[in-house]
């Protein structure tokens, strides 16, 4: 069959393979301590409201903010000092009108308080008597019982990726376990009678494997778990064998080919053996990666990328990482970081194609400069050198030195 079929702009083709993926989130709790970077597979409601007590947030004296009306530095309130508030415990006494307690920051607000004057706007006169020297209004300094959370809030929802807040969030409430999505297993098979190991002493006419390390680290920093199956040789049969292996195995397999001319229409005739309905995209309109084959097999993901490794590492953002996120659950995954910047030489772009190109950023004052790294696809150093990807979008010929870009950090 034809190598290229249809080209299809990357959105679409994505779209076409997630619309054939039933996803059922595999679930398993962890410890939360432990739970950085996981997608929770259920809301986390809270089991009490947060603050549980009211609670001041500056150092100072709680009273009664009426007792503050009008107090200035020429016209200073003087209230009775009651009590001192210990750090966790309880106040031990009521205020009354006219009196005052000194409490820290987080202490809990005696009862008949209402409001917290600053330690800064106060004197001692005497050794129960505060001069206030600035009024106060109610609840003023002060965290409430539930101003952050109520009890029974969702505070987390279904399909988060958690980071650093969710997880203090959490043992905030006291939730040291967490029910998240099982990492999806990728199965990674390298093929090419040209590539060998990294450890192997190389020969004229050989590469070492690179895409198998690279597409795990990204499949691990997206949230999936890599499972490595080595290097294959450009024949149907141990191809098949292999990759059958990996899908019964893994929820997606990923298949990097080798630089051998028969090499994409091997992997295509792969994937339409191993399950119905087999190949859905051969050939997506993109720059590098334009070999790209996307095929579903009874339910679960395989993709067929470049075998150069600056292609297979940009078609792997673009159509491997959105996999792993509809696996785990996400329901709105968070856009890439990314930088506004200035280009410092024209790009040209072919109509009707989306281009990336790696580029350097060069900090200029407050702003940057995006210097784009020229080279072929095949050399890896082209995007250790750079900084993130620019996209040139399809409905552009090119992008004009000087023209304000968006830069998509690595």
């Amino acid at each position: 069959m034809p190598e290229f079929l249809e080209l299809l702009p990357p959105e679409e083709a994505l779209q076409r393979l997630l619309s054939l993926l039933p996803v059922q989130v595999k679930t398993e709790d962890v410890k939360t301590e432990l739970s950085l970077g996981r997608v929770t597979a259920q809301p986390v409601v809270a089991p009490h409201p947060l603050p549980s007590f009211n609670r001041s947030t500056v150092d100072g004296y709680a009273l009664r903010a009426a007792d503050t009306h009008g107090a200035s530095e020429a016209l200073p309130a003087y209230l009775q000092l009651a009590d001192e508030v210990q750090m966790g415990a309880a106040p031990e006494n009521t205020l009354e009108r006219g009196q005052c307690a000194l409490i820290h920051t987080g202490g809990m607000m005696p009862p008949g308080s209402d409001a917290v004057v600053m330690i800064e706007y106060t004197q001692l006169v005497k050794p129960e008597e505060v001069e206030i020297l600035h009024s106060v209004a109610v609840g003023e300094n002060i965290l409430k019982v539930g101003e952050d959370v109520s009890q029974a809030e969702e505070v987390i929802p279904s399909g988060k990726r958690l980071r650093p807040a969710e997880i203090g969030g959490a043992m905030a409430l006291g939730i040291t376990e967490l029910t998240v999505a099982q990492k999806p297993r990728l199965g990674i098979l390298s093929t090419g009678d040209e590539v060998i190991p990294p450890a192997e002493d190389i020969q004229p006419g050989q590469v070492r494997d690179i895409n198998s390390y690279t597409l795990s680290a990204l499949v691990d920093q997206a949230g999936g778990e890599p499972v490595r199956y080595g290097i294959i040789s450009d024949q149907a049969d141990l191809l098949y064998s292999t990759a059958e292996k990996a899908l019964a195995e893994c929820d997606v397999v990923v298949i990097t080919a080798g630089s051998s001319a028969s090499v994409r229409d091997l992997t295509s005739q792969v994937i339409d053996r191993l399950g119905k309905p087999g190949v859905l995209v051969h050939g997506v309109n993109v720059r590098p990666g334009k070999p790209t084959i996307l095929g579903v097999c009874d339910g679960k993901a395989v993709i067929g990328l470049p075998g150069n490794p600056v292609s297979a590492l940009v078609i792997a953002w673009l159509f491997v990482v959105p996999v792993i996120e509809a696996l785990l659950g996400i329901q709105h995954p968070q856009p890439p970081a990314s930088v506004q910047a200035r280009l410092t030489v024209n790009l040209a772009s072919q109509s009707g194609r989306e281009d990336w190109v790696p580029v350097r950023l060069i900090r200029e004052q407050e702003d940057y400069l995006a210097e784009p790294i020229f080279g072929k696809s095949n050399l890896i150093f082209t995007l250790t050198r750079a900084d993130g990807l620019l996209c040139i979008p399809p409905d552009a010929t090119g992008v004009s030195t000087g023209e304000i870009v968006r830069v998509r950090l690595f």
